[in-house]
Parts: C-alpha cells; structure tokens; sequence
C-alpha cells in the first residue's frame, strides 16, 4: 500500500511538472519544472529497483544538461514572444512526432516480457552467481565492460573526438588582445625588469 502511494504520487507529479515545462510562458520555469520532472522519475527508477539509472538520471541530466539548459536561457537574450507566434503552424507535425512515439511506447509495452527473458538470459549467461546475489550495477558493469567494452571505448573516443573538436571550433584568436605567457613569465631574469641607478645625494634623478 506504501509503495502504491509513493508511486501515484511520483507519478502525477512527473505529469504534473512535464505539462508545466511545455505550457509555462517563462523559459526559466520550465527549466525548473524539467528538474522536478526528472527528479521525480528518478524516484519512480528507484522504486523499480533500477538505482543505477536513477543515479545517472540525477548526475547527468539534472546536474549537467538541464543547468546548462537554465544557464543558456538566462544568459541568452532570446525573443520567446517571436518563436511562439509560428507554433500553431507546426502543432500537426508535432503530434504527428508525439503519436508516432507513443505508438513506439506501446509497442515496446507489449513486446517488453519477451524481451526481458532474452534479457536475462543473456545476463545469466555472463553472470557465474545467482541473479539474486548481483545488483543491477554489478550486472550492468559486467555486461558494458565484456561483451561490449569495444563499443564502450569507441564512445569514448567520439566524445573525446567531439570535444577536441568543439574546442577548436570555438577558440578564436583576436589580435590586441594581451594574453598571459607563462613561459616568459618563468624566464624573465632581474636585469630585464630592474635598473639600479646610483645617485649622489642632493643631485636627484635626471
């Protein structure tokens, strides 16, 4: 009875929140209700007994892409009244998506307890203790870095590749613009920067 009360309640709050971020006229509270949204849904993992998705979905979304999210519309100055005046026009090809998803949604549903005893079997395949002794880190780690430690490295490698490659995109070299040199900084000697001058008393310095 607990757990269907706590499940009803992370529930309608998750659709409360996600109804609030397609329908608030403020950017920034959408933001926020997007956070709440996940927040809840991570609640919703654990009480399924997937912690581990529930962990990646606090760290990675809510602590890095929807603050990134809310630092890019307080930062940019974007019109929000000029991009909602052409949204009635792509409200069909918007359902459209949204249908076309939802019948992907339900059709997964369906196809679900199928799936999930090829699923296990394939974990008990990899797995040499009883399913009941690992946890589902334990098995989602065993699996990635087996079966699957190639594909693993070669995400890595593109994430690494897409970063250097933002970098470069993004570094612009303006001339004027004086920048700090470590190296000459380091290798500057006294004489370079200090003049001692001898004065007599009473002349001063010319």
């Amino acid at each position: 009875m607990i757990e269907a009360i706590f499940f009803y309640a992370f529930a309608a709050v998750l659709l409360l929140s996600a109804a609030m971020v397609i329908s608030a006229r403020n950017p920034i509270h959408s933001v926020l209700f997007l956070i709440l949204a996940f927040f809840n849904a991570a609640g919703l993992f654990v009480m399924l007994g997937a912690e581990f998705i529930a962990m990646i979905l606090v760290i990675v979304y809510v602590g890095a892409v929807a603050v990134l999210f809310l630092f890019v519309v307080m930062m940019l100055d974007i019109d929000f009244k000029e991009m909602r005046r052409g949204m009635k026009q792509h409200a069909p090809v918007g359902a459209l998506v949204g249908g076309v998803l939802l019948g992907e949604f339900i059709w997964m549903y369906l196809q679900w307890p199928e799936k999930r005893e090829g699923m296990e079997l394939a974990v008990a395949h990899t797995m040499p203790h009883p399913m009941s002794d690992i946890t589902n880190t334990h098995a989602l780690g065993r699996i990635l870095y087996t079966e699957y430690v190639y594909l693993f490295q070669l995400a890595g490698l593109i994430l690494l590749v897409a970063m250097i490659g933002a970098i470069v995109l993004t570094l612009r070299k303006r001339p004027g613009v004086r920048r700090q040199d470590v190296s000459a900084q380091v290798n500057r000697k006294a004489s370079d920067v200090l003049k001692i001058e001898k004065i007599t008393t009473g002349t001063g310095v010319s």
